[in-house]
């Protein structure tokens, strides 16, 4: 393993000794007493609800629920507003302005990009191999002294594939940077988190979320798995109330309902079997790709003329036509039974409007 990681020296200099805001939460993380020391409202709140507390500025009793579905303890944790904060906080962390430098595989998932150019970060890219899959020897050469972070997403949107272990794995070993394995869409796939090899890789850092199986998009909730040092450090640079304290009590709710969760991604991994097959019998469709996520990369003879139709119709899917190596692909969410089959029956509607035309 060439891999000599030091996070103190890919930290930028004056994180390592910034002091962080300190909460009124800090000094008293119970739940009974007489709160008079964060200047709240104690009377309560305008709404039926009250919310007239801050919230634990680091949801403890959500990490307690979460370390062991995950295997991981607490201090391993970090949450965030949805997964784009963590993005922007590790960029933050070890990125300085104009000088350090992020690596994107491009096709990926678009915040990468532009959180990197937000702070003014050099961007490398790397394309995909045409089967979607880390050219690890062009990432590797792509490396330079300055670069901070390898940003890997794996099921990768948009295409929804999983990447090799392998691969990875060379990075990981290869490089004396962050490795940040972007996993939004692991539960829609059989393969293993990578978050069971954080102590293997002190360098490794894997992303979640709450959007995607577990149906809570609404609450913007991510979640980030690293060593207990980097979480210090986001902690100490994140907003001190990232997650509210509404946001946390459906957090809480939902992590007493695994069932449900694993109920629906079942349901979402039988209907994207049907979508597939279904898809696949239209004469206007040229390829559907594999997927281990909740959507499928659908390659069209005139995708933007299907994307213009559906539209119409108040059937909305993704085009994805523009991105590289996704040239004429729409990307298409799984949806329920029925919604899979009006947008069959549209997509049907069209073929026989073309044949007409």
């Amino acid at each position: 393993m060439n891999n000599s990681f030091d996070l103190n020296k890919i930290l930028r200099p004056h994180i390592l000794n910034l002091a962080p805001y300190s909460s009124a939460r800090d000094e008293y993380t119970g739940h009974v007493g007489i709160f008079l020391d964060a200047n709240e409202n104690p009377y309560g709140s305008v709404t039926p609800e009250n919310f007239n507390r801050y919230p634990d500025p680091y949801q403890a009793d959500i990490k307690k629920k979460l370390a062991p579905l995950k295997n991981i303890s607490t201090d391993q944790i970090f949450l965030g507003n949805g997964s784009d904060e963590p993005i922007d906080l590790l960029i933050r962390a070890t990125c300085t302005p104009s000088k350090d430098r992020v690596i994107i595989l491009p096709p990926t998932y678009g915040m990468y990009e532009v959180s990197a150019s937000i702070h003014d970060v050099h961007i490398d890219k790397v394309p995909l191999s045409e089967d979607y899959q880390i050219r690890v020897d062009a990432v590797l050469s792509a490396i330079t002294p300055d670069t901070k972070i390898i940003w890997i997403c794996s099921p990768n949107n948009p295409t929804g594939n999983v990447m090799q272990d392998e691969a990875i794995m060379a990075i990981l070993e290869n490089f004396s940077g962050l490795v940040v394995v972007d996993e939004a869409y692991v539960d829609f796939t059989d393969k293993p988190s990578w978050i069971g090899r954080l102590s293997a890789y002190p360098n490794l850092v894997v992303l979640q979320t709450f959007s995607k199986s577990w149906g809570l998009a609404g609450l913007r909730a991510g979640m980030c798995f690293a060593s207990k040092e980097l979480v210090k450090i986001l902690n100490k640079i994140k907003s001190p109330y990232n997650i509210s304290q509404p946001a946390q009590a459906a957090l809480l709710a939902g992590l007493d309902a695994t069932d449900k969760m694993e109920n629906m991604v079942k349901e979402i991994l039988e209907q994207r079997e049907v979508l597939c097959t279904m898809l696949e019998k239209l004469s206007l469709v040229n390829k559907v790709y594999p997927s281990d996520a909740n959507f499928l990369l659908v390659k069209f003879d005139d995708a933007r003329s299907v994307m213009d139709y559906l539209l119409n119709e108040t059937i909305i899917v993704r085009d994805r036509s523009k991105v590289l190596l996704c040239e004429g692909c729409l990307r298409i969410s799984v949806g329920t039974q029925e919604e899979n089959v009006a947008l069959i029956e549209a997509l049907k509607a069209f073929e026989e409007k073309k044949e007409i035309i």
